[in-house]
């Protein structure tokens, strides 16, 4: 279940619109209109937001948790949104090989703080960086590789003809 499906299936469980989840998590009707409808990821600070109006936990929404919302209470919030938010867009665009070379960039990039004195907001910012650079070259990949993956194809089937 995608991020947009379970965030619809979790509202409409709890008989609410869109309009009152909005009001209910201080943003807009048109913010979750689009997580529902078009599959875009919220940032971490809204997930958060859209958690605790629904009584959930932010991986739940993620699909990390599948326990069900009665047994993902508000205070057990996670403290790795954003890379479990990062690690759901990789599920989502790359599926389930994505996420796992999406952990090995986390594990990747973990090590090279170990034993450091590097603040947690500096942290943050090169996390944040190293993530969104491997989601954009993922996606380049994709469509540079792919594109010429059928066309070799289409050549082949041509030739056999």
């Amino acid at each position: 279940m995608t991020f947009g499906e379970k965030l619809r299936s979790v509202r409409i469980a709890q008989n609410l619109s869109q309009i009152e989840l909005a009001e209910k998590a201080g943003i807009t009707e048109r913010s979750i209109y689009s997580y529902e409808q078009t599959g875009v990821f919220p940032r971490p600070n809204v997930l958060k937001k859209l958690a605790e109006a629904l009584n959930v936990t932010p991986n739940y929404l993620l699909g990390e948790d599948e326990s069900g919302p009665e047994v993902s209470p508000l205070g057990a919030q996670d403290t790795n949104i954003d890379q479990n938010l990062f690690l759901a867009k990789a599920k989502e665009s790359f599926g389930y090989k994505g996420v796992k070379e999406a952990r090995d960039v986390i594990s990747r990039a973990a090590a090279l703080f170990a034993g450091g004195d590097l603040d947690d907001k500096a942290k943050d910012v090169f996390f944040q960086s190293i993530m969104e650079v491997y989601l954009e070259s993922k996606a380049e990949a994709r469509e540079k590789f792919s594109s010429r993956k059928r066309a070799s194809r289409k050549k082949k089937a041509s030739a056999t003809s």
